[in-house]
């Protein structure tokens, strides 16, 4: 393995565990700003990577994507714990919303710092130095898996984010049936994902993430 490679593994792992963990711990730190103290009492807003680590969606699931050279990166860190009665007690359906969306808004905003970043260095393959090498890779990966993540978890699709603030906005609007519509679709909601990822429907399902990341980058 030479040097290069060496450094866009590094580059590619770090990039994809600060916009996983990231991710969870801004839901967790949402609810806390609402009253739930439930993340902090269980170590889980804390910066340390290994107090995230889900063994399947940490390590697993990218390694395999990673080593059998798979066109996309996505992963996934232990989720947070949060009681969401607290939350709803102290901020109403909006705070459920806000802490449904926090992770997908942490991705969206960390992605357009990579972009707006990646405006102060050359072009990938016109620096000087393996150091600048990995910046720019490392801000380059980031600025897709940021916008992978917030994407996809932006899906109404049970168990995906967009489908929790969809039912707590259904909720609050007194849209009850669509609440029950969503509570019912939890149990298909993994084998609609599959469908979505593994047939045709790919094309449109990931045709968004491809237009952001060619505005960003």
């Amino acid at each position: 393995m030479d040097s290069v490679t060496i450094v866009e593994t590094i580059a590619v792992v770090l990039a994809l565990m600060f916009a996983i963990i990231g991710h969870e711990i801004m839901h967790g730190y949402v609810a806390y700003l609402y009253g739930d103290n439930t993340a902090k009492y269980a170590g889980r807003l804390s910066i340390n990577p290994l107090v995230h680590v889900d063994m399947v969606g940490t390590i697993i699931v990218p390694a395999v994507l990673f080593f059998s050279g798979a066109p996309f990166m996505f992963g996934w860190a232990k989720p947070v714990p949060i009681f969401i009665p607290t939350v709803l007690r102290n901020g109403g359906n909006k705070a459920a919303i806000a802490v449904s969306l926090a992770g997908i808004a942490y991705n969206f905003a960390l992605a357009t710092l990579c972009a707006f970043l990646l405006g102060f260095f050359q072009d990938l393959h016109e620096v000087d130095t393996l150091a600048q090498y990995f910046i720019v890779y490392f801000l380059i990966q980031s600025l897709i898996y940021n916008v992978v993540l917030g994407i996809f978890n932006l899906y109404p699709i049970p168990p995906l984010d967009g489908s929790h603030a969809l039912t707590y906005l259904a909720d609050s609007l007194g849209w009850y049936k669509v609440v029950t519509f969503y509570n019912s679709m939890e149990r298909y909601g993994m084998v609609i994902l599959i469908l979505l990822i593994a047939t045709p429907a790919s094309k449109y399902f990931f045709a968004p993430i491809r237009y952001v990341i060619g505005l960003l980058y």
